[in-house]
């Protein structure tokens, strides 16, 4: 199965960051393309962003995450309204997943498993 996973963790609360609205795009010669649109589960989730009709093939993707959003619905006011994340899938890639550390003045990524 070809995967591409994501996990919000909200180190100022200590707990997943659920319902933060995030999009999965490729890049393509003519820009970006929107692969898809999910919200977090309550456990800070998307388990399978990448669609059924969509190959994981080689070249540059990012996530997008509406970290704005979120800290409104709890009236905190964030440095960093989005949070984007660019990484490349190289040829032989089956599942990728991208980890994001977020506070309101600050995050960090790796790559998970």
């Amino acid at each position: 199965m070809k995967r591409i996973s994501t996990h919000i963790l909200d180190l100022a609360l200590g707990k997943p960051a659920s319902d933060v609205a995030v999009r999965l795009e490729k890049q393509e010669p003519s820009g970006w393309r929107l692969l898809a649109s999910e919200r977090t589960d309550r456990d800070g989730r998307c388990s399978q962003l990448l669609p059924e009709v969509e190959d994981l093939s080689a070249g540059s993707y990012r996530l997008v995450f509406d970290t704005m959003g979120y800290y409104q619905a709890q009236k905190i006011d964030p440095l960093y309204p989005v949070v984007e994340v660019t990484f490349r899938v190289r040829e032989g890639d089956t599942q990728l997943h991208i980890p994001l550390l977020l506070s309101p003045n600050g995050y960090t990524t790796y790559r998970g498993t």
